[in-house]
């Protein structure tokens, strides 16, 4: 896609309007808002707003639903970085080394830093969408079976090549998760697998009920076992960040807004894939991996950066191709079509002012919400001066709420409760918790691509080496699983050499 000046001017001009700004705002603040509050995310945000556009120009109509999404990008790292609670899928990630800059004093730290590459990665994106739309758009295209299938490999790999000595523990973990991911109708041959009767499960465990589970109930019943010892640490501290932190943090923004936006233009990979690949990534490449788990201020900068950029990067199939980018973009198409909008190839010829608007808008609306996010640090912080004895209550109530609103079954509480006991015994027991999510958002999805590459190219092999894509993900995958045995090997050589002197 050719850069227009003049529909881009255009599109500047009617993004600036008055009203459209208004929309911007709103949907940056609620999508803020419910991108807080666990199970609800981006999706349901819009979902549950839809009406509100009945009537309206579609071109508002779209600013404001995208508004939603990216501001939950935003809000959903609140609620990690607060009180390890994340809101949805994409901000699993924050809580790595969120919630212990929280606990060691620096949660205004955490949150400014959030916002600041959540913009950053935002405007990467931006510029990508800007200059790359239709080409990336047509290498989308080019993803198979085959490749979603070695995308999702690699994703798993690499966030369990993170369990540096307990990658025992990780690939157990990673090996329930994609255990539970099988639970519901196979959707092949329409077998019921693993749901023991109960009607509810015919469609799977939903994994937003799993991570409010072994997040948040999980850590709030670790908490009340340790209620007497816990030392309130969790303060506001300073809001802004050093120069140190800045200078550990810009570069891992720079690197992963582009990840992120690459990664979001895949349909139906999303910010969790992004945040994860960012975190890992970081940690992999970084002199000091030690550090990340304990309070790292890249390892909330990372995610941030990829997971808002995705967002942005998932409008790019939505609008060349009538293809959702994400769960997010899916209801975003039903409602576009409503709206008597047809996304697809001839869009940027048709309605060109309609595409240079909403871009236009992400920019504006980017910058609205970092201020935003800036200025509720000190509300939001008052959180953690809540006492203990009130608080964990709250979480567990929201949890139930948010459980609750996903599919209105009782069920899902039983659910919720089994992972709150399971997230507390992988606390306990030291399991990574990330690899089971991870391979449960993934796993069906996984699945499916592999049972149509094998059936496609006959054989595994003829899967590992069906594309140049597959064979760099092959590679990859191999290099990820690798990577901790010869940093490993490598520290070994060294310290005997050094004891050899």
């Amino acid at each position: 896609m050719g850069v227009d000046i003049q529909n881009f001017i255009e599109g500047l001009m009617t993004a600036l309007h008055p009203m459209n700004i208004l929309w911007v705002l709103i949907g940056g603040f609620l999508g803020t808002v419910v991108g807080m509050l666990p199970g609800l995310g981006p999706a349901t945000a819009v979902a549950v707003l839809i009406p509100i556009t009945f009537g309206m120009d579609p071109t508002s109509a779209l600013v404001l639903m995208a508004a939603i999404y990216y501001g939950a990008m935003y809000g959903g790292s609140r609620s990690s970085i607060l009180i390890n609670t994340p809101g949805d899928g994409s901000a699993i990630a924050a809580t790595f080394d969120g919630y212990p800059m929280t606990r060691n004093g620096q949660a205004g730290q955490a949150l400014t830093i959030s916002a600041i590459a959540s913009l950053i990665g935002g405007i990467f994106a931006i510029i990508g969408f800007i200059l790359l739309a239709k080409p990336l758009a047509a290498f989308a295209l080019k993803f198979g079976p085959a490749e979603y299938f070695l995308l999702f490999l690699f994703t798993l790999s690499a966030i369990v090549s993170l369990s540096r000595g307990k990658m025992v523990k990780g690939f157990i973990a990673m090996a329930i998760g994609l255990m539970l991911s099988t639970v519901g109708i196979d959707l092949q041959t329409g077998v019921h697998r693993f749901t023991f009767d109960i009607p509810q499960l015919s469609e799977g465990i939903d994994f937003l009920v799993v991570i409010i589970g072994v997040y948040a109930v999980g850590e709030v019943l670790y908490n009340y076992l340790n209620l007497d010892r816990l030392k309130n640490k969790n303060k506001l501290g300073k809001k802004w960040i050093t120069k140190d932190q800045w200078k550990r943090s810009k570069w891992p923004i720079i690197r992963n807004g582009p990840i992120g936006f690459l990664i979001g233009v895949l349909p139906g990979a999303g910010g969790s894939i992004a945040s994860m690949l960012s975190y890992t990534t970081e940690r992999q490449i970084s002199k000091e991996p030690e550090r990340f788990g304990k309070g790292a201020i890249e390892g909330v900068a990372a995610p941030e950066s990829s997971n808002n950029a995705a967002s942005v990067g998932s409008f790019i199939p939505l609008l060349t191709m009538g293809v959702p980018g994400s769960g997010t973009t899916a209801v975003i198409l039903g409602a576009v079509i409503m709206l008597g909008l047809r996304p697809g190839p001839l869009l940027f010829e048709e309605s060109p002012e309609m595409v240079w608007t909403l871009v236009n808008s992400m920019f504006i609306g980017n910058i609205i919400l970092v201020i935003i996010n800036i200025l509720l640090i000190s509300v939001l912080v008052k959180i953690l001066n809540t006492p203990p004895r009130v608080l964990y209550p709250l979480i567990l109530v929201l949890a139930f709420i948010g459980t609750y609103t996903l599919s209105y079954s009782v069920i899902d509480f039983y659910i919720l409760v089994i992972f709150g006991i399971i997230g507390l015994l992988m606390k306990l027991l030291d399991f990574p918790i990330a690899p089971l999510i991870l391979a449960l958002i993934v796993g069906s999805d996984m699945e499916q691509n592999f049972r149509k590459s094998v059936v496609a190219h006959d054989h595994i092999m003829n899967v590992l080496l069906a594309s140049p894509v597959t064979i760099t993900l092959s590679i990859l995958t191999i290099l990820s699983i690798s990577y901790p045995f010869i940093m490993s090997w490598v520290q070994n050589r060294k310290s005997k050499q050094a004891d050899a002197a």
